[in-house]
């Protein structure tokens, strides 16, 4: 927990003077292109999607819809991913297949002995795998070059890959945390490790809950909680008992942050790989850095040390996150 604790309180004092620079922002990209060709065919994003997830590098599992994005494996040879959709707007879709596509291509790059040796090092590293696929692959401008006249293709959308990057990375702070932008969701993570921290140590009781997700919500990120739906029960995690699960979305935001930084040193021609559509060399580099360790090592910092030299660092997330979102949104970069 201690170290769980340095990590993430170094991201939340980056990050929240980060997002109330954004949200107070005069300069806030359009979100139009996400919804102006619409309404979207459920047929059309469906085909859009399996297109672009083929072209990542998922080649033969089954593409389907569910309620919920999922990827499951039965063996390497055998995986599978589900997206959501919505006629209204085609983003939630697509980035729901890139980010199954990231756990799919870890699941299929796995040794084939059938043995744990050879199974995916922990959910942390795995988060890692699908957000360096939605986020340093699919949420940047070069992806958006490569993707835009597949959109126009399947959606008759005609915006330009500068109206689509914008539109896709808005910072709108939001009650809801699987609904929730790359800036300000490691704040929904952080708020439930501490809550959940002060719950086991006994420093709060179940029935302080709903008050104290209200007054933290507004606190970190301004919002009005109307009900406890949109609240404290609005995850199945605690209901399920897997109580100290969140930390792992935000430890695989931080691994997939610090794994793009050190494929950039190593390819300084990813984005023009990306915007060709050329993903494979990005792949192998996953391939021989994480996936061909499978279970070897003893931890995401052991892994890591192997992958790049290094443990588990926040500060790339935040330099990515605080490089990325000062451009976009021109502000300046918040004093340290």
């Amino acid at each position: 927990a201690r170290r769980l604790e340095e990590l993430f309180s170094a991201t939340k004092e980056a990050l929240k003077p980060l997002i109330a620079a954004c949200i107070a922002s005069p300069h806030a990209p359009s979100a139009s292109p996400l919804t102006a060709a619409g309404p979207f065919a459920i047929s059309k994003q469906e085909s859009l999607n399996t297109e672009i997830v083929r072209e990542l590098g998922f080649e033969h599992g089954r593409v389907d819809v569910s309620v919920h994005p999922f990827t499951t494996s039965f063996s390497p040879a055998d995986v599978r991913i589900t997206s959501r959709f919505r006629d209204d707007e085609w983003y939630q879709g697509l980035a729901g297949s890139v980010h199954e596509t990231g756990h799919a291509l870890y699941e299929c790059a796995l040794g084939r002995t059938g043995l744990p040796i050879d199974d995916a090092l922990s959910m942390g590293v795995h988060e890692s795998q699908s957000l360096f696929w939605e986020r340093h692959v699919g949420l940047s401008k070069p992806f958006w070059e490569y993707a835009q006249p597949k959109l126009e293709k399947h959606l008759g959308l005609r915006a330009d890959a500068n109206a689509v990057y914008g539109a896709t990375n808005q910072v709108r702070p939001s009650l809801i945390r699987v609904e929730a932008d790359e800036l300000t969701y490691p704040m929904h993570v952080i708020m439930r490790f501490e809550i959940e921290r002060s719950l086991l140590e006994g420093d709060m009781s179940v029935d302080d809950l709903p008050a104290v997700w209200g007054a933290r919500m507004k606190e970190l990120l301004g919002v009005e909680v109307p009900d406890d739906k949109r609240g404290c029960l609005q995850d199945v995690h605690w209901s399920g008992l897997a109580v100290g699960y969140f930390p792992t979305y935000l430890l695989g935001a931080m691994m997939a942050a610090q794994l793009a930084h050190h494929i950039r040193q190593d390819m300084p021609d990813i984005d023009t790989k990306v915007a060709a559509g050329d993903f494979a060399p990005i792949r192998r580099w996953l391939g021989e850095k994480v996936h061909a360790h499978g279970s070897v090592p003893t931890s995401m910092d052991d892994l890591l040390e192997r992958a790049v030299g290094e443990p588990l660092k926040p500060q790339y997330l935040i330099e990515y996150l605080t490089d990325k979102y000062t451009r976009l949104y021109q502000i300046d970069r918040p004093k340290a």
